[in-house]
């Protein structure tokens, strides 16, 4: 049997190059984890998130849970064979869209009541609840539930949210089935505020968790707070496991958190950018529904090294998106993901060199310069 590890094989600075081994096979790190909400990458075959480079993927307890239902995807034999995903899948624990129901939630210490969105059917999902579907979905890597505190709040609301998560971590821990090959993740919460952030990360290691997430990140506090909070809290995690940033971000995000520590990511913003016309590039993101690229026959992004966008002129995306053809939503989000695996593996390789900080600087100058000038 294979058992869960994190191996570090080189540093750089505070960047760490990595090894994650799981039952569902080695994940090199850092990673970014496409997000697969409902069993799906939206637009994407499983052979197709795949081929752009995913190692593993993101499914999220809340979405599933509703429809089809744990048990349904149970019986179906876990979400690797549901979704024909033989990978590793990390699954959030439904606490952020849980949290987001604002008027259709009632939130006590024994877990959360909620109305779904789609039926108005009421649920309860406590940490044993949570930590049972992630079970019964086969999760490789089950995350605690906890209450994500919303951007804004003062110390003491903070502090009583913070300290709610770390009651449920305790009672995750005690539900979580122990497998080889399969972990669980703690949740560091506690806002902008330093001292409780490091309460929090005291508390998750004092439970004891195979790696350690650092959440209540991705909700507006700009990326100068995030970084603030990211210089506080990776210090605190343990030097052996991995530490994992929900829900960004942006490719400059990335690197700066990198930079910091973390070797785990997931988020929205390459598929959804992909399907509103959107493209990440070496020089930044371009927009392809601009007039601009209606009749350029260059690809759009001559620097990149995946052949199937590449072969595509950007008057061609252009026009599918102004069509309302749903190739083009396909092709781009097909782009993103591989933009995104292909940052990742120019930052592994930067940190086996010793040259992060080096990349860094010129990915920024990369960045700042532009789309390419209009033919």
């Amino acid at each position: 049997m294979t058992a869960f590890g994190y191996e570090v094989l080189a540093t750089d600075g505070n960047a760490r190059r990595g090894r994650l081994t799981t039952a569902h096979g080695t994940i090199e790190t850092p990673v970014f984890m496409p997000v697969g909400t409902a069993a799906t990458v939206k637009g994407m075959t499983s052979e197709g998130v795949l081929r752009t480079g995913a190692e593993i993927v993101l499914a999220n307890t809340y979405h599933l849970m509703l429809r089809p239902g744990a048990e349904t995807v149970g019986r179906m034999g876990g979400l690797h064979t549901f979704m024909d995903w033989e990978r590793p899948i990390l699954t959030d624990s439904g606490g952020f869209q849980v949290m987001s129901l604002t008027d259709l939630r009632k939130l006590d210490d024994e877990g959360v009541e909620f109305r779904s969105h789609i039926d108005g059917a009421k649920f309860m999902l406590t940490p044993e609840r949570s930590i049972e579907i992630q079970n019964l979905l086969d999760s490789t890597i089950t995350m605690v539930l906890d209450e994500c505190t919303a951007s804004g709040v003062d110390q003491a609301a903070a502090a009583d949210s913070m300290k709610l998560s770390m009651r449920w971590a305790a009672r995750c821990r005690d539900a979580f089935e122990e497998r080889d090959g399969y972990g669980l993740f703690g949740i560091v919460q506690g806002s902008v505020y330093p001292d409780q952030r490091l309460e929090s990360a005291a508390a998750l290691v004092d439970i004891g968790f195979d790696g350690y997430a650092v959440g209540g990140l991705a909700v507006g506090e700009g990326q100068t707070a995030m970084f603030e909070v990211l210089d506080i809290t990776t210090p605190a995690l343990p030097a052996g496991a991995p530490s994992y940033l929900m829900g960004v971000g942006t490719p400059d995000d990335i690197v700066g958190a990198v930079q910091r520590g973390i070797d785990m990511f997931d988020c929205v913003l390459p598929t959804r950018s992909g399907r509103t016309g959107q493209a990440f590039t070496r020089r930044g993101t371009v927009n392809i529904r601009n007039a601009r690229h209606a009749e350029d026959p260059r690809p759009l992004d001559p620097d990149s090294d995946y052949p199937v966008v590449g072969g595509v002129s950007r008057a061609y995306l252009h026009h599918l998106f102004k069509a309302k053809e749903m190739l083009g939503a396909i092709l781009l989000t097909t782009h993103n993901l591989h933009y995104y695996q292909e940052l990742m593996r120019d930052i592994r390789a930067a940190i086996e060199n010793g040259r992060l900080d080096e990349f860094a600087e010129s990915f920024r100058a990369e960045q700042a310069q532009g789309d390419i000038e209009p033919v």
